[in-house]
């Protein structure tokens, strides 16, 4: 019944969801993004092959924001001061998160790079790599790294017989349930994929399809690690100790790589609320700057559209 002056910092999936939700209410939004671009971390998504659907999220957003008439002001980096000083009725905070950095000695060899390096720095990585971190970041990590993109660029999809053969789909459907011998997919690196834990590997991907990225990476001869210890890196490579759940050490390895690609997960980044707090703003806050760990897309829209809807 009212029409509310809403700020949105920060135009990820959570920030578009609250920005666009509360547009169609009939709040005036205005949406602040620190970047030249919407998508937050779908723009790091978008990138591993399977997962080009993202392009068609952020489209449907970026029309959506037209549509409603969402005041989107990209490049703007602003700060607590300026969120005061226009008087908005509610803030919603949607800065999203900034990623973990392991204490492991030798973390600052020339051969460490974050995941943000590579997809979103584009920044040359070697033929033997080692990505530090199983969870859903070092699985897309992984696939984005057995991938040669200079055959296939970035945003295209694999055609049908791509797929068909490398997962074993007799094209004329002939056969039994239509199975064909699987064909080998070559990677252009040779990938270790690790973790701390003793567990199985990627245990926390999605039950549906959890198996789906194993399998797929396992195809491509990714070796995967478990019950890693870090001691260090340098010129030689990753030196690792693996150990069995009972601490008991199995084997001490030093992985020639080239490169060693930290996947070691993501803290929140909410400095900005805390400081809006401060100043007696009414503020929420969503998305991964809310809670950073695995981070879904699914639950920072939701989230996103639930704040939204109770302004």
């Amino acid at each position: 019944p009212v029409a509310r002056r809403v700020a949105v910092v920060g135009a990820g999936p959570a920030g578009l969801a609250a920005a666009t939700t509360a547009a169609k209410r009939g709040h005036k939004v205005t949406l602040f993004e620190a970047d030249g671009q919407i998508g937050g971390q779908f723009n790091y998504a978008k990138r591993i092959p399977g997962k080009e659907e993202f392009y068609e999220t952020l489209r449907y957003f970026k029309r959506q924001i037209e549509l409603l008439g969402v005041d989107l002001q990209l490049n703007t980096r602003v700060d607590s001061d300026r969120l005061a000083a226009e008087g908005f009725d509610d803030v919603i905070i949607a800065t999203g998160v900034k990623p973990r950095t392991p204490t492991i000695e030798g973390i600052d060899h020339p051969k460490v790079l974050g995941y943000l390096d590579v997809l979103r720095h584009n920044k040359p990585v070697g033929k033997n790599v080692a990505v530090i971190g199983a969870g859903g970041i070092g699985f897309d990590v992984s696939e984005f790294l057995t991938h040669d993109f200079g055959q296939h660029p970035e945003g295209e999809q694999a055609s049908v017989q791509a797929w068909q053969a490398e997962w074993g789909v007799n094209p004329d459907y002939e056969g039994p349930g239509g199975l064909a011998e699987r064909q080998p997919t070559a990677s252009p690196r040779k990938i270790y994929l690790m973790q701390r834990k003793s567990g199985k590997v990627g245990a926390g991907l999605g039950k549906t399809s959890g198996w789906v990225h194993r399998n797929s990476l396992k195809h491509r001869d990714v070796e995967m690690l478990r019950g890693c210890r870090y001691d260090r890196i340098d010129d030689h490579g990753l030196h690792i100790t693996i150990t069995e759940k009972d601490g008991k050490t199995v084997e001490t390895r030093v992985l020639d790589v080239d490169h060693v690609v930290l996947c070691t997960g993501q803290e929140p980044f909410r400095e900005l609320y805390d400081q809006i707090i401060e100043k007696g703003a009414r503020a929420h806050l969503i998305g991964g700057a809310d809670v950073a760990e695995e981070l879904d897309a699914k639950r920072a829209i939701r989230q996103g559209t639930e704040v939204a809807a109770k302004l």
